[in-house]
């Protein structure tokens, strides 16, 4: 059954009076920006989609209803705020932590002014979540549900069999959990998802760029030596997804076969984050700062990629665009694949 370990808060009102400013500075040495740019026009997805041989049908964006699952925690509070933004609906109801009493919030989108009453349900009141998810379905239309799920690493294979179970598309902003594991049992389900480690765009782009400097590329930096460094807010449990995506494709690059994600080093401590140039507000506000290093055998060269970003308004707007074009990919029968953010960029679906 869905859980969200990491949600502690007995808060029953949520209302945001300002939408969070993102600041982001993507920092690379010149070899690597021409590089990218060279391959900008060219960027291909090395994501495998599965397909399938059957598609269940879906409203249309503006009829469809977003259960945000990981409410009042903040990156699930930011997703619903800019769906709410993005023109999208929310579904009366949403699955919560188990440490979390039932409860009622309000969602407040200070942008457009729309706003939202969200009943959470803790993820282990089964019986209640299932009474509303059908009540929703008879009220809104079978195939109305999308979920966004922003819970814990603990509950993500949990949770996604419990989308593909009760045929609830969803795109999976959680990071951790055995991510092998999720491909096999969503590809055995027939589910409709957009699974990925990051959902903001420029950050997806860079990604894509990484991908294909990998692919045409390998062992450009041969027996370099590289380090990763990765901060995030203290309630962050595991190792960046994003951190751990670039990784795979630096040591393509490198030719590095020893370099595991156990040697990405994690900040966590707020002093440390600051020194590592983390604004006070955004220290435990909500921020995630890398800096990749890929240094040469006599230490004489070295290359440097960073990518910061504070506060969640990127990824919370990209969330939103992945469920639009999920709910669009299903409404023309290109649903029970799983679909990577990737896909989203390449279709242009990024607002």
């Amino acid at each position: 059954m869905p859980c969200s370990d990491n949600i502690k808060s007995t808060t029953t009102t949520i209302t945001t009076t300002k939408t969070t400013n993102t600041n982001m500075k993507f920092i690379a040495t010149t070899s690597i920006i021409l590089c990218l740019a060279s391959q900008a026009a060219a960027f291909t997805s090395t994501t495998t989609n599965y397909a399938f041989t059957t598609s269940l049908p879906m409203a249309s964006s503006d009829e469809i209803r977003v259960m945000v699952n990981g409410m009042p925690g903040p990156m699930a509070t930011a997703a619903a705020e800019a769906c709410l933004r993005k023109g999208l609906s929310l579904s009366p109801f949403a699955m919560t932590g188990p440490d979390v009493q039932s409860s009622s919030i309000t969602v407040v989108d200070d942008v457009t002014g729309t706003q939202a009453n969200i009943r959470l349900i803790p993820s282990t009141e089964k019986d209640e979540i299932l009474s509303s998810l059908k009540e929703t379905r008879e009220t809104f239309g079978q195939d109305a549900i999308l979920a966004i799920d922003y819970t814990h690493p603990s509950a993500v294979n949990s949770n996604a069999i419990f989308y593909a179970e009760n045929k609830i598309p969803f795109v999976m902003g959680t990071t951790g959990g055995d991510r092998d594991q999720l491909m096999k049992d969503m590809e055995a389900s027939n589910a409709s998802a957009v699974i990925a480690p990051n959902m903001g765009k420029q950050i997806v782009a860079l990604q894509a760029g990484l991908e294909d400097l990998a692919v045409k590329f390998p062992s450009a930096f041969g027996d370099y030596k590289l380090h990763v460094r990765e901060s995030h807010q203290k309630t962050k449990a595991d190792t960046s997804g994003t951190a751990k995506a670039v990784v795979d494709s630096l040591k393509e690059l490198a030719g590095d076969s020893v370099y595991t994600y156990d040697d990405i080093e994690m900040i966590r401590d707020e002093e440390e984050s600051k020194e590592f140039g983390v604004k006070e507000e955004y220290v435990n506000g909500g921020h995630a700062f890398h800096t990749y290093t890929l240094t040469s055998p006599d230490g004489t060269v070295e290359f440097q990629l960073k990518h910061n970003v504070s506060g969640r308004t990127v990824y919370a707007e990209g969330t939103a665009d992945a469920v639009k074009f999920l709910a669009k990919k299903i409404d023309q029968g290109e649903g029970n694949k799983i679909y990577s953010m990737i896909n989203v960029l390449e279709e242009g679906a990024m607002e």
